[in-house]
């Protein structure tokens, strides 16, 4: 196991269309009815086409005269208060930047100016926004101005915005634009697993901080682990990405998710279905398993974001597209709003994978100071009865620390020796050692508590394993198997 940048957040993100919104009450009530179904992160669109209009360097609101600003400081603002992080999608292009008779999702004519955007945008949001995702979506045609795709052609993009957003802001993080799950294989849409391997030839591993993909079931459920590039889409798909990162040495980079969904079409549609069919407890039930899928299963997953919160209005109810919203344009909530409401406390535990010691699912309680490690963030203590607190979900437990200093170590059928008292401990040493802390265990939730006694330590990691049962490893060894033989077959026949 290795450890995975930015993994350790909250895992709870939803898509938002604020911008839309007239009145501030709205916006609020929009925040504070996702803050209470447990979401802690919006993912919300900064249109470039709407903010820096009618002319380079010009900010003027089409509809008020005023500054076009003003609507996006409201947003960044009220997040602040309702306590939700953003990530901030930078897209489309105002009609100066681009072709004469082109659409708004036409690249720019000159990069330089989309990186002059994000600079002015990045420098206006320093310290209150910290995520950026460049782009989405650019191995479909129509986000691509309606032209054929190529990964050679959105590489220098990318490296132009992340270059600026780095230089307004060294502590910017900056997320890959979503790729689309398509078994097309252009010129209109690229699939996207032979999009990503031409991304990373074009020279795009070292210009974003996080990939992203799309988690969308369509046609079958979250369990569904057929492996196949150039098959169907399916909610496993985002393993196929993974594995192409592993090969180009992104291993400590993660995937989060810009878009997770099924789509509830009410049965009056006749036409065929675009995204699939489900009924709305299906889309329940899925979307809340997806979700748990994510966390037990993908150590190298961030952050998942459901599309989408709400519509400002029912204009839109005879296109599909429609029916993928967590609650009515009234506010009325969906089964899918309750389902994911319901279990968003659930899925506070740190599950199997290398985790950082700042993870969210990680209770902190005395004098911890953070300290930066080579991938993760690391906690520094020399205050007695300092305590890391954390239920996981697993067979086997161990840390990444070193001291010196006593740690004890409080979960049920450790083998560690104990002291006088009874309590278990590990002696750490100067140098960085990793210790088996409990194993065996029944795959379920298990309670820890890991308490400075004397001295210090420096926590660089937990490290959480599951020991599957024979049956278990035999049914994943196949689909790996078949998984990795299609997409040789596929690609390089």
């Amino acid at each position: 196991m290795v450890a995975i940048a930015y993994t350790d957040l909250p895992p709870l993100g939803v898509n938002t269309f604020l911008e839309q919104e007239v009145d501030e009450a709205t916006i609020r009530r929009s925040m504070e009815m996702i803050r209470a179904a447990g979401f802690t992160w919006i993912r919300q669109q900064f249109a470039w086409y709407e903010i820096e209009r009618p002319a380079k360097g010009q900010y003027v609101d089409s509809a008020t005269g005023g500054s076009s600003w003003e609507k996006y400081d409201r947003i960044v603002n009220l997040a602040n208060e309702y306590g939700l992080d953003v990530l901030a999608r930078l897209d489309t292009v105002p009609a100066w930047a681009r072709p004469e008779d082109s659409t708004f999702t036409h690249p720019p004519s000159d990069v330089g100016d989309y990186a002059d955007f994000v600079r002015t945008l990045v420098s206006r949001y320093r310290g209150r926004l910290r995520y950026y995702q460049l782009w989405n979506e650019p191995n479909l045609s129509f986000e691509w101005g309606n032209q054929p795709v190529k990964a050679s052609d959105f590489v220098p993009l990318l490296k132009a915005g992340y270059l600026a957003a780095k230089q307004a802001d060294p502590q910017a993080v900056v997320v890959a634009p979503a790729l689309a799950p398509t078994i097309d294989r252009g010129p209109d849409n690229r699939n996207d697993t032979l999009y990503l391997r031409e991304m990373y030839a074009a020279g795009a591993k070292g210009y974003f901080d996080v990939m992203a993909t799309m988690a969308y079931g369509l046609v079958s459920g979250p369990d569904d682990r057929r492996l196949d590039p150039f098959w169907q889409v399916n909610f496993s798909r985002p393993i196929l990405l993974r594995q192409i990162m592993v090969e180009n040495g992104d291993t400590n980079k993660p995937i989060w998710f810009s878009e997770l969904a099924w789509n509830a079409l009410p049965p009056s549609f006749t036409e065929k279905p675009l995204y699939g069919r489900v009924t709305e407890d299906q889309q329940a039930r899925y979307t809340v398993r997806g979700l748990q899928r994510i966390r037990e299963e993908w150590p190298w997953a961030g952050p998942a974001f459901v599309w989408f919160f709400r519509r400002p209005t029912d204009n839109e109810k005879d296109q599909q597209f429609y029916y993928f919203r967590l609650v009515e344009p009234n506010f009325r909530p969906l089964p899918v709003y309750n389902a994911i409401k319901d279990a968003a406390p659930s899925l506070k535990v740190v599950q199997r994978g290398w985790r950082a010691p700042t993870d969210w699912a990680i209770t902190v309680t005395g004098d911890w100071q953070t300290t930066p490690g080579d991938v993760v963030l690391q906690r520094f203590s020399a205050t007695p009865g300092s305590a890391l607190s954390f239920t996981f979900v697993g067979s086997t437990l161990s840390v990444q620390a070193r001291g010196p200093g006593r740690l004890y170590v409080d979960v049920a059928g450790t083998r560690l020796p104990r002291d006088d008292e009874a309590r278990a401990y590990v002696d750490l040493p100067a140098a960085t050692t990793q210790v088996e802390l409990v194993r065996g265990l029944a795959v379920s939730p298990h309670p820890v508590v890991l308490t400075l006694g004397s001295g210090q330590a420096t926590i660089e990691g937990i490290i959480v394993d599951r020991q599957e049962g024979f049956p278990t490893m035999l049914v994943w060894a196949a689909a790996i198997f078949v998984g990795v033989w299609a997409i040789g077959w596929q690609v390089f026949r």
